[in-house]
């Protein structure tokens, strides 16, 4: 399968992205909409009838093939650029780096992005290109976890995208090294939180389960029988 979840031998792909460079240079204007899509569909050249295939859900499926770009074009640079003898939190922190390089050329049409994808409609959509995101950049670094820390890696560095690109629409997004700066700190930040999690974890392995105490005290407020 591909980043963006079409089988790896798609015949359709050239179409999608053929219709997305079309529709970026209207997108700042008149936002991710029926109309530019229309529009890019012409300009493209392409056929109607694959069009159709290309985008069933229409301007949803656009976004969704703008941000499986992004994520393809990010593991691909990250593969480039040959991180893997750094440390696996300075591979996360080049990655978020080069994550936002490649948005930086689309600032507007991100920001028009996100704001349909807040819409209620289509919020379950958003968080999931958000998962595919975090979860190529944390393959992508190396990281190779399957447990519990699997899911919990993808919540916390999907708060971190979130938080990164929001900074970066507003007031940090016209100095890059600022930029790199508020990345540093905030993947610091994830590091603080995945010790104090360690620590927690081994914590716990001495302390009695509160379970049995719980009980019993629920039992007494609702005046049933004392567990014993």
């Amino acid at each position: 399968m591909t980043e963006a979840g079409h089988p790896a031998q798609d015949y359709l792909a050239p179409v999608r992205e053929a219709v997305l460079a079309a529709a970026l240079p209207h997108v700042p204007f008149d936002g991710w909409s029926d109309v530019v899509l229309e529009r890019a569909i012409q300009d493209a050249g392409a056929d109607a009838g694959l069009a159709l295939l290309a985008f069933p859900d229409g301007v949803r499926d656009l976004l969704g093939v703008f941000w499986a770009s992004r994520d393809t074009a990010l593991v691909q640079e990250i593969s480039f650029r040959n991180l893997h003898n750094l440390r696996l939190s300075a591979r996360v922190t080049e990655a978020l780096k080069i994550y936002l390089e490649l948005l930086r050329p689309h600032r507007e049409a991100v920001r028009r992005a996100l704001a349909v994808q807040a819409l209620p409609p289509n919020v379950p959509g958003a968080l999931a290109q958000l998962y595919r995101t975090v979860d190529a950049i944390w393959r992508a670094a190396g990281d190779q976890s399957t447990d519990f820390n699997f899911y919990s890696k993808r919540a916390v560095l999907a708060a971190v995208v979130a938080s990164i690109v929001t900074h970066w629409l507003g007031e940090g997004g016209t100095n890059a090294e600022a930029m790199d700066a508020f990345i540093e700190r905030r993947v610091a930040n994830v590091l603080q939180f995945e010790k104090v999690k360690a620590r927690l974890g081994a914590l716990s392995r001495h302390v009695p389960s509160p379970a049995p105490l719980l009980g019993r005290l629920a039992a007494r407020l609702s005046g049933a029988r004392r567990w014993p």
